[in-house]
């Protein structure tokens, strides 16, 4: 996971650290005092001396050069422009004229890099039971809805989080939403089945919003704490099909909106994110596919950008494939 990200940060690393290690001699104009003594009185006199210094620090011009190299590496691994901007930007500001000793370089470096991509991906936190105990007081249940592209693994992540949230105590309710796609109400209903929770269902083409919505009435009258619901996926292009995912949200007024977005697909996860966000308001995210995510670098970029909690990384394809984010156990995994 992550590999190229990891490389790309490692040479950063090492870089910053043998520049360090290399200590320059330098020129420093001084004044120093001498006492002389003339006809019995002794006089101080200042003199200006020039000493040759060994420097242990490094100079702007010693950064820029490393951190022009390193821009062109981190976009690579999809890290928005924006974000290397500011990964540059707090190097210079920790580092630049900073004394270091001998032996301390690496640590130095990658302290100062850590605190800038733990500022990176720092997000608000929002707590799911939380909201589903608000929720259950003011109406009975929780609504979840998720949202995103075709081929991010939607249904599967949806799933997932139900096998979360019931090994937590809580009574789940799927509902197949999913109505445009080939077969997507039976694999939500084989995924409901494999995870022993049940599932609201219609048939392919029907209305997804009143399948939703008819998953509400049945948690409030059977007594369930929350219904995640799927929903078709769609390219985020298609404002038709988006305008369809807009009544889905009017309608049914979710407790929360989660965005899956798929962890391999670059950097297009940015006006994905976008869109979604300006057609339906998005609340949280989950990553799927990080365990085939080479770069990694698109999560800081979300991150960054839009301020929005992230919820778990989807890490494999079993039903407890599923991983909290934690922003300091992703950055320490990324400088180990």
């Amino acid at each position: 996971m992550f590999k190229i990200l990891k490389e790309k940060l490692s040479k950063l690393t090492k870089s910053l650290a043998e520049k360090l290690e290399k200590p320059k001699i330098v020129e420093r104009e001084e004044v120093v005092e001498r006492e002389i003594k003339e006809e019995g009185i002794v006089k101080k006199v200042a003199k200006k001396v020039v000493k040759k210094i060994v420097e242990r620090k490094l100079s702007e011009e010693d950064l820029e050069s490393i951190l022009r190299e390193v821009e062109v590496d981190l976009i690579d691994a999809d890290v928005a422009y924006d974000v290397v901007k500011k990964i540059k930007s707090d190097l210079k500001a920790s580092l630049v004229g900073k004394e270091v000793k001998r032996g301390k370089e690496r640590e130095v470096v990658i302290s100062s890099l850590k605190k800038t991509l733990l500022d990176i991906l720092a997000v608000p936190e929002i707590d799911l039971e939380e909201i589903i105990e608000k929720a259950k007081e003011a109406k009975g249940y929780a609504t979840f809805i998720f949202f995103g592209i075709n081929g991010v693994g939607k249904s599967l992540n949806l799933t997932k989080v139900g096998y979360y949230l019931k090994n937590k105590g809580y009574r789940v309710l799927l509902a197949a939403g999913d109505t445009f796609r080939p077969c997507g109400i039976e694999q939500l209903e084989k995924y409901a089945e494999k995870i022993g929770v049940p599932i609201i269902k219609g048939r392919r083409g029907e209305d997804a919003c009143s399948i939703i919505f008819d998953s509400r009435k049945s948690a409030e009258a059977r007594g369930y704490d929350v219904i995640l619901a799927d929903t078709s996926g769609r390219m985020h292009v298609e404002k038709g099909l988006m305008d369809e995912l807009a009544k889905i949200v009017r309608v049914n007024k979710p407790d929360l909106k989660i965005l899956v977005l798929d962890g391999i697909s670059g950097s297009d996860v940015v006006p994905q994110f976008e869109f979604f966000n300006k057609t339906v308001g998005i609340d949280a995210i989950l990553f799927s596919k990080m365990d085939i995510n080479e770069k990694g670098g698109n999560v800081f970029s979300v991150c960054y950008l839009f301020k929005k909690p992230i919820l778990f990384l989807g890490v494999g394809q079993d039903y407890t494939d599923l991983v909290e984010y934690k922003p300091e156990k992703f950055v320490n995994s990324l400088l180990e």
